[in-house]
């Protein structure tokens, strides 16, 4: 099982690696910007 502090902190260097917003990677993913957010933080694992 992977760690979720880690999952977000992977989330976000790939997004700020790709020079993309979270609303950018929202956008690529097709969820909200709220979602990324989330992830980012390790706020939800959904």
């Amino acid at each position: 099982m992977m760690n979720i502090n880690i999952l977000s902190e992977n989330i976000k260097k790939y997004r700020i690696n790709k020079k993309l917003t979270q609303k950018d990677l929202a956008m690529l993913l097709r969820v909200s910007p709220q979602a990324v957010s989330r992830w980012e933080c390790g706020g939800s694992q959904t």
